[in-house]
C-alpha cells in the first residue's frame, strides 16, 4: 500500500479562487535604508486571522536583517472604519516600498511577494490544463494580465518565476533587480474597509 502523500498533477491546474490578499502575510521588499532584502510581515504579537481578507488590516512591520531599519504601519482610520491595504503592482501595499521579487518578462515585469506566491503562479502558469472551481470575481489567477496567461509566453513565464525564486534567496543591495526601483504604479482606485464596533 502506497502510503506517500500525493504530489500536485503537474499538467492540470485548479483554481480554487484564492485571492491575492492570501499571499501578503510575509512581503520581500527593498529596504528605504539600504536597499538591501527586508521583510514586510505581521507585527510580533498580532495573531494572525483564518481570514485571508484580514491581512490587509493588520499591523505591520518592515525589518531589515542587514542594516537593522524598522518601521511599523497600522491601517488608517476613518471615523469607525479601518481602511485595507489594496494588493497589486510592483510595490508592497503596506509601506509602497518596490518588491524585491521583480524581473523583466516577456516585455514587461513580473512580480511576486514570496516564494509561495512564485510557487502558486508557477504550478497555475505551467499547468498545461487549467480548471476553475470558483468564481472569477476575486481570484487571482482570473486576475492575471492576459500575457501570463498565453502558451506562446509560458517558456518565458516559467524561466522567469525561476529567476524570482532565485532572487529571494538573495538580500544585499548589490543583488537588486534593476527592476525594483520607485514607481508608484500600485492601484489607487478602490480601498477595502473594515468597520469596527459595529455591524458590517
Amino acid at each position: 500500500m502506497n502510503t506517500e502523500p500525493a504530489q500536485p498533477d503537474p499538467v492540470r491546474h485548479r483554481d480554487d479562487g484564492i485571492w491575492l490578499a492570501r499571499f501578503t502575510g510575509r512581503i520581500l521588499v527593498v529596504c528605504p535604508k539600504c536597499g538591501g532584502r527586508a521583510l514586510v510581515a505581521l507585527r510580533p504579537g498580532v495573531e494572525a486571522s483564518k481570514y485571508f481578507s484580514d491581512l490587509l488590516f493588520q499591523p505591520r512591520r518592515l525589518v531589515c536583517s542587514g542594516c537593522g531599519a524598522v518601521a511599523d504601519r497600522t491601517a488608517e482610520q476613518r471615523g469607525n472604519a479601518l481602511i485595507g491595504a489594496v494588493p497589486g503592482g510592483t510595490e508592497d501595499p503596506f509601506f509602497r516600498r518596490p518588491l524585491w521579487l521583480q524581473t523583466r518578462c516577456a516585455g514587461r515585469i513580473l512580480w511576486a511577494y514570496d516564494v509561495e506566491h512564485v510557487d502558486a503562479l508557477a504550478a497555475f502558469v505551467g499547468a498545461r490544463l487549467r480548471e476553475r472551481r470558483a468564481s472569477p470575481t476575486m481570484g487571482m489567477f482570473a486576475r492575471l494580465p492576459a500575457w501570463m496567461k498565453a502558451a506562446e509566453h509560458r517558456d518565458d513565464v516559467l524561466a522567469g518565476l525561476v529567476a524570482l525564486r532565485n532572487l529571494a534567496a538573495l538580500s544585499a543591495p548589490a543583488d537588486r533587480s534593476d527592476t525594483a526601483h520607485e514607481r508608484g504604479d500600485r492601484p489607487r482606485h478602490h480601498a477595502s474597509s473594515l468597520f469596527r464596533g459595529g455591524p458590517y
